[in-house]
């Protein structure tokens, strides 16, 4: 599959809370950041999310007596699942992980943040149709098309897929670049939902760059697979130098 100049590279939630030894690890979680680093630079456009919840928040167990982690409750919205507090605002847990390299990133998207409703998909919170502004910022930028990336496969990767598609959209899951929870049968239920939608699933080997970025992205991919990120200045200032109809 080629990168066209329409594409945006959407990494969701790749936090230290989601990776080994954080509150609510993804088993593997930092897995991820290998095949994103490896496919990064093939995008001219990335887009990273940050789960950012307030102390007390809703969906947190502690915030409910008598309640434990993986519970469900009648949240005004619909069903929501309690989970352990994690990524509150300012900890260490919320940041991303320490080996993300990602400094070409042109937006950091913060959810999650509404103290009384959580916020799985990069494009709404949990009520379906509160929005985050990031469907707006997509299409001022003229982007169509999102492959998406990170951290969980089955909720935050998976909701913001089927919420791009509902937006019209199209919508892409790196597999290998997402680690799943599977909670109660939630893989099954997620892949059901994009075979429902078009959310199309593809490894990141299946990627290529397309026309008017394989030569600006090169020396970035080779950079990449040595373990090593070229700053952002540098990387545009080649892009925007070589090709000016693009930028």
């Amino acid at each position: 599959m080629q990168i066209i100049q329409q594409d945006v590279l959407l990494v969701i939630d790749v936090q230290n809370d989601f990776c080994p030894g954080g509150q609510l690890a993804v088993a593997g979680g930092d897995s991820v950041i290998e095949p994103i680093h490896q496919i990064a630079p093939r995008f001219a456009h990335i887009v990273l999310t940050q789960d950012w919840h307030p102390a007390g928040h809703l969906s947190f167990a502690s915030a409910h007596a008598g309640k434990q982690p993986f519970e469900q409750i009648e949240a005004s919205y619909g069903p929501q699942t309690l989970w352990p507090e994690h990524c509150v605002q300012g900890s260490q847990g919320a940041e991303f992980h320490p080996e993300l390299q990602l400094t070409q990133a042109e937006l950091i998207l913060r959810k999650g943040f509404r103290p009384h409703i959580d916020s799985y998909s990069a494009f709404f919170e949990n009520d379906r149709t509160t929005p985050t502004g990031l469907a707006g910022y997509l299409r001022e930028r003229k982007l169509t098309r999102v492959f998406l990336a990170g951290l969980a496969y089955d909720f935050c990767v998976g909701y913001s897929a089927l919420d791009a598609r509902r937006l019209g959209f199209e919508a892409i899951v790196l597999r290998d670049a997402c680690r799943a929870i599977d909670l109660n049968g939630s893989v099954a239920t997620i892949e059901s939902e994009f075979a429902e939608t078009g959310v199309v699933l593809i490894d990141t080997a299946e990627i290529t760059p397309g026309d008017g970025v394989e030569e600006a992205t090169g020396r970035g991919l080779n950079d990449a697979e040595q373990g090593e990120i070229r700053p952002a200045e540098e990387f545009y200032e080649k892009f925007e130098s070589t090709y000016p109809e693009l930028g």
